[in-house]
């Protein structure tokens, strides 16, 4: 194997990630269906074998509570990327390496937990492992996506990721499930871990930079990028977090993305209630339905969301998305007559989770423009805080307006979420931000030489 790595070094046949486009989306969809593979079968394969063997609603719900749990540790996780890191590797790619290994690692052991639905405890133990590195592995690749993705091309990418972690998520689902039907639980998740493992070859051999190393005992060294990007204290880390999400548009931003979170999550969790309740459907029925509804809004932010946004500019597409979404809701709610139509509800599903997902896309965009290269991933996992934050907030609100409202009133106060996103939309000056940031590095870059002076003379 290390012969395997010295020869690959030795010819650096393959481009780093900052020379080609192709490989750039390549490694990032590769990346997110890999974080998609254990969420499908956490969140959903698994609930679901568990409550088909007889386990009660409190017992599954603890083991779902349990895998979300790892997530809220991301803002923890971020800094300590941002501060440490082998450069001669790369700034993030040992991180995501880390990451992934973590997930083959876990998969395994959970595979050999002995009788998982009599020793729960230990299963969810294994679970909590594998949400731990699919977390981490996720901090560690969006540092990297804000690092080495031209901003012209974040939004494509962020199409690419978003439809290939839902389709990592979809393909787990189904193929884990036939395999706990067909065979048994140790084999379904030694096959969903060897998924893993074969994707874990992308960032084995993809440099983030030309001139890197591959692996610690392979020819190379550290890129001055990374170098002019690394930072070498907690409070430099915090001081410049400080100064660079203060800023107006970053301030804006985060607003944003909380009220839009809200609002998307407002509607994911009055879907349900809405479909079952107030139109007698089953779940089962609502749950096919709108897991159709996502995977096509995942393939067409995959094929058409991150192009558009390319095409015509992030804050145009986001003012259109908007305005749509609200046409929209304001549509469904007004035509009560046609809500008992299938076809109808699955027809606002389609175009819902469309808008959704575009929707995001461009928000997400946004977000990695106003990172600070440095703090890349600090900054960002904390705009993704506010995000999820904003995401449980918006499902407190149904039970307040469906206690005080209407089905026509409850539904259109998403309208009123996403026109004052809108609204805070017309107030951001990325390019002023973008600016502000620069000038921050030009700065910093101006007094390191000084220092380095002073203490030599001393």
């Amino acid at each position: 194997m290390q012969t395997l790595f010295l020869s690959f070094s030795q010819r650096d046949s393959i481009p780093a990630l900052t020379q080609h486009t192709g490989l750039r989306y390549f490694n990032f969809i590769a990346l997110y269906i890999a974080q998609g593979i254990p969420e499908g079968m956490l969140f959903f394969g698994i609930p679901a074998w568990l409550a088909a063997n007889g386990k009660t609603p409190m017992e599954i719900a603890g083991f779902v509570a349990v895998c979300g749990l790892p997530w809220s540790f991301k803002i923890i996780l971020a800094p300590m990327m941002d501060r440490f890191s082998y450069l001669p590797m790369g700034k993030r790619r040992p991180w995501v390496l880390f990451g992934q290994f973590g997930l083959i690692i876990s998969f395994v052991a959970m595979a050999f937990v002995p009788a998982p639905l009599n020793n729960m405890d230990l299963f969810m133990g294994a679970a909590f492992t594998i949400s731990f590195f699919g977390a981490f592995q996720d901090v560690a690749t969006d540092g990297m996506a804000v690092d080495i993705i031209p901003v012209v091309q974040q939004a494509r990418a962020n199409g690419f990721m978003w439809g290939a972690k839902i389709m990592g998520t979809s393909a787990s689902l189904a193929l884990g499930s036939w395999l706990l039907h067909k065979y048994n639980f140790t084999t379904a998740i030694l096959a969903l871990s060897c998924l893993v493992c074969l994707i874990m070859l992308v960032p084995l051999f993809l440099k983030e930079r030309p001139g890197e190393k591959l692996m610690p005992w392979t020819a190379g060294n550290a890129s001055p990028e990374a170098k002019n990007m690394q930072v070498t204290s907690w409070k430099a880390i915090f001081t410049s977090l400080y100064k660079v999400f203060r800023l107006r548009t970053s301030l804006l931003f985060a607003v944003m993305a909380f009220i839009a979170a809200g609002a998307f999550n407002y509607i994911d969790t009055l879907l349900p209630i809405f479909t079952v309740q107030g139109l007698g459907w089953t779940a089962e029925t609502y749950s096919k339905y709108y897991a159709t509804a996502t995977l096509i809004g995942g393939i067409s932010g995959m094929m058409l969301g991150g192009v558009l946004i390319d095409k015509f500019g992030k804050v145009r597409m986001l003012n259109i998305y908007c305005g749509l979404l609200i046409v929209l809701i304001f549509g469904f709610a007004f035509q009560k007559i046609y809500w008992p139509a299938t076809s109808f509800i699955i027809a606002f599903m389609i175009g819902f989770q469309m808008l959704y997902v575009f929707t995001n896309i461009g928000l997400f965009a946004i977000g990695m423009q106003c990172c600070w290269k440095k703090i890349s991933a600090t900054q960002f996992t904390l705009y993704m805080t506010i995000f999820n934050v904003g995401r449980v907030v918006g499902a407190r609100l149904v039970g307040t307006m469906k206690s005080n409202f209407n089905w026509e009133y409850t539904l259109l106060a998403f309208g009123g979420f996403i026109a004052t996103a809108w609204l805070i939309i017309q107030f951001l000056r990325i390019n002023q931000h973008v600016k502000q940031v620069t000038d921050f590095e030009v700065r910093e870059n101006r007094h390191e030489p000084q220092m380095t002076r002073l203490t030599i003379a001393n």
